[in-house]
C-alpha cells in the first residue's frame, strides 16, 4: 500500500482540494482501491466526501494516536493507495503523517507569504528523509509571479512539472462532492490534475524501485 501525505503549514494552500482531486484521478487511472484520510479538525475533506454520490474513493476515519495501526488495517483490507490531508499549523499531526508516508506533496500558492511559510514543513520532511515535491497551486495563468514562484520552490527541492491554476471550476466541483475531472473532463483544470497524478505516480514508483533495490542489496550483503 502506498501512502501520500499532502502537507503544508500554511492554511489556504489548497491541500483538501488537491487531496480530493488526486484521489479521484488515481482511482480513475486504475491505482485503487484508494482511501482518503482527513486529519484536519475542520473536517473539510470529510464534508466533501459526505456530499459525494460516487462510491470511490473510500473515506477512512482515523484516530491519530493509532495512525500506524489503522494504516496497517487499511493495507490488510486491500487498499492500494492512501492519501492523507493535513491541517495547517498543527505540527504534531503533520509530523505523524509525514513519518507514515512514502511521499510528501507540498502545495504552495504563488505569494511571498506562502513561500516564506515553507521552511518549517521542509525541515520536517528533511528529518524523515521522505521523498517530497512541491506543486504550485492556485496560480494565475501566464503571470510573472507564478513563474518566479516556481523558481523559488525549486530552491527548496523538486517541483512538479505541472502548475495547478486558479479556476472557478475547482470550487464549483467541490460543492457537491465532485472534481473538475467529473464536472468538465476536457477542461484545462482536469488536464492539470491528470498530469499531476501521473507525475506523483511516477515519483512513487521510483521510490518503490529504489526501496526494493536497497532491500535486495541488504539481503545479499
Amino acid at each position: 500500500m502506498r501512502i501520500l501525505t499532502i502537507a503544508s503549514q500554511k492554511g489556504g494552500a489548497g491541500k483538501t482540494t488537491l487531496t480530493a482531486h488526486v484521489a479521484v484521478e488515481a482511482e480513475r487511472a486504475g491505482a485503487g482501491p484508494v482511501a482518503i484520510v482527513d486529519t484536519d479538525p475542520q473536517g473539510s475533506l470529510a464534508a466533501w466526501w459526505n456530499t459525494r454520490q460516487a462510491d470511490t474513493p473510500l473515506f477512512a476515519a482515523v484516530d491519530m494516536s493509532q495512525l500506524t495501526e489503522q494504516l496497517k488495517r487499511l493495507d490488510n483490507q486491500g487498499m492500494q493507495l492512501v492519501i492523507i490531508d493535513t491541517p495547517p499549523a498543527l505540527t504534531s499531526i503533520i509530523e505523524r503523517t509525514i513519518h507514515a508516508a512514502q511521499m510528501i506533496l507540498i502545495p504552495s500558492r504563488p505569494s511571498p507569504h506562502d513561500l516564506r511559510a515553507l521552511a518549517t514543513i521542509v525541515e520536517m520532511v528533511e528529518q524523515t528523509n521522505t521523498p517530497c515535491c512541491f506543486v504550485l497551486n492556485g496560480a494565475t495563468p501566464r503571470t510573472t509571479i507564478a513563474k518566479d514562484a516556481v523558481g523559488a520552490l525549486a530552491a527548496h527541492g523538486k517541483v512538479a512539472p505541472v502548475t495547478v491554476h486558479h479556476r472557478i471550476d475547482f470550487a464549483s466541483s467541490m460543492i457537491d462532492g465532485r472534481t473538475v475531472g467529473e464536472l468538465e473532463p476536457q477542461s484545462r483544470s482536469a488536464q492539470e490534475i491528470t498530469q499531476l497524478w501521473k507525475y506523483i505516480d511516477t515519483e512513487m514508483r521510483k521510490y518503490e524501485r529504489r526501496h526494493r533495490h536497497g532491500q535486495t542489496q541488504g539481503r545479499t550483503a
